[in-house]
């Protein structure tokens, strides 16, 4: 009886695991598929609005679209300003403070490589060259992937305006994408950095993905 209820046990445990672990990896996914849809009508009905002031985009808020070529056509998310849990559960974040998209310094972005609809799970796969775009109310930014490097939590100075020299003063337009390593685990981060090869108006809405 005693070894058919430790069985039992096991059993619940392992039923109470897995769905822990389905809720990980899908139902946060609706979670973050919701808030982007708002936050894609939302991000539009501003950007066809009048500009009225030019104020700082609030935490929380969409600051802009992601879009990266190499993941398929579909694969687009609103940027969040914010990098805190429960902004970073609704897409990829801003750090604030950062350069803002298109300036000189480093638009650096984070995301979640696993849960929350893992916007940043496909990063290993960028090669240099490769485009991410970013757009705002007016303006179309393409950058391009120059390097990729895995370093410890720690290395906050792959933030700074001149990554990894932080008190030299920036001349370049840089972004900088980081997120999770291994997937899985937080051990470590990955960082994408890329630099800005041109830039061109805005003439489609942030949702077509054309």
């Amino acid at each position: 009886m005693v070894i058919r209820g430790l069985g039992e046990l096991c059993i619940t445990a392992g039923l109470i695991l897995l769905l822990f672990v389905t809720y990980e990896l899908w139902g946060t996914g609706r979670y973050t598929a919701q808030q982007q849809h708002r936050l894609t009508d939302e991000l539009r009905r501003s950007w066809e609005a009048p500009k009225v002031t030019t104020e700082r985009v609030k935490l929380g808020k969409g600051l802009a679209m992601i879009r990266i070529p190499r993941f398929g056509a579909k694969y687009k998310y609103v940027v969040i300003e914010g990098v805190d849990l429960a902004d970073l559960r609704k897409g990829p974040g801003h750090y604030p403070g950062s350069a803002m998209p298109g300036q000189v310094g480093n638009f650096v972005v984070s995301g979640h490589r696993t849960t929350y609809s893992a916007p940043f799970n496909r990063l290993g796969e960028l090669r240099a060259g490769d485009q991410i775009l970013i757009d705002t109310r007016t303006t179309h930014y393409v950058y391009r992937v120059t390097d990729r490097k895995i370093v410890k939590p720690t290395a906050v100075e792959v933030t700074a305006p001149v990554p990894f020299r932080p008190k030299r003063k920036p001349t370049q337009r840089l972004i900088t994408l980081t997120t999770c390593h291994p997937k899985y685990s937080a051990a470590e981060r990955m960082i994408i950095f890329g630099e800005l090869s041109r830039q061109l108006p805005r003439v489609t809405a942030p949702a077509t993905g054309k």
